[in-house]
C-alpha cells in the first residue's frame, strides 16, 4: 500500500514553498550552480560517503599505524559505516520509498550540468538520509561533526537547488538518516578514536 496523505498539509506545502523559494535566490548562479550539482553528483549512491569511508580505511590508517596507533580499529570503523550505509540506503530508497507516492518538482526546466534522473519517490530523500546517517556516524569515529554536517547539509540542500526534491523530503531524509545513524552507533559501537 503506498501513501500520499500529509503532503497536502498547510505546514509541509508553507516549508516546501520556503525552500523554494530560497533555493530560487542561487539557481543560475554560476559557482552555486556549479558546486551544487557537483555536490548532488557526489551523493548518487552514496559515492562520496563511501569514498571518505575508504580514505579513512586507507589513508587514515596508515596514518595511525605510522603514529603507533591501531590503523586496523580504523579499517573496522569505516567499513562498519559502510556497512551500515548500504543498509540503511537499501531500506530508505526500497522499503521506504515504495510506500509513499509523491511526485519530484517541476521547479528546474533546464539543468545546466549534468543531472541523473531519479525514478523513485520523492520523498524521503535518500541522498539526505545517507547524509545525515554518515554524519552521525563520522563525528561519532573521528570527531570533527561541524565538517562532516556540513558536508551532510551540503549534498541535502544540493537537491533542492537541481530541483530533486522537494524541502519536506529533504528534512524526512535528515530525520531518517540521523535516526538510523544513531541506533548504529548505539548497537554496533565503533572501537575507540
Amino acid at each position: 500500500m503506498t501513501r500520499s496523505f500529509h503532503f497536502g498539509h498547510p505546514v509541509v506545502r508553507t516549508v516546501d514553498a520556503l525552500g523554494e523559494r530560497l533555493a530560487r535566490t542561487t539557481r543560475g548562479v554560476p559557482q552555486a550552480d556549479r558546486v551544487l550539482y557537483t555536490l548532488s553528483e557526489a551523493g548518487n549512491h552514496s559515492a562520496i560517503w563511501h569514498s571518505i569511508n575508504l580514505v579513512d580505511a586507507t589513508v587514515g590508517a596508515a596514518v595511525t599505524n605510522a603514529r603507533g596507533g591501531d590503523g586496523a580499529r580504523r579499517r573496522r570503523n569505516a567499513f562498519r559505516r559502510s556497512a551500515v550505509l548500504l543498509c540503511e540506503q537499501v531500506a530508505v530508497n526500497g522499503l521506504v520509498k515504495s510506500r509513499f507516492r509523491r511526485t519530484r518538482p517541476e521547479t528546474v526546466d533546464e539543468h545546466p550540468h549534468d543531472l541523473r534522473t531519479p525514478r523513485t519517490s520523492s520523498f524521503p530523500s535518500g541522498h539526505a538520509s545517507a547524509g545525515a546517517c554518515s554524519a552521525t556516524m563520522l563525528s561519532a569515529d573521528l570527531g570533527a561533526a561541524p565538517l562532516w554536517w556540513l558536508l551532510a547539509a551540503g549534498v541535502a540542500w544540493s537537491r533542492v537547488h537541481v530541483g530533486a526534491h522537494h524541502t519536506s523530503d529533504v528534512l524526512g531524509g535528515i530525520t531518517i538518516g540521523r535516526l538510523v545513524g544513531r541506533v548504529a552507533v548505539a548497537i554496533w559501537p565503533g572501537r575507540g578514536r
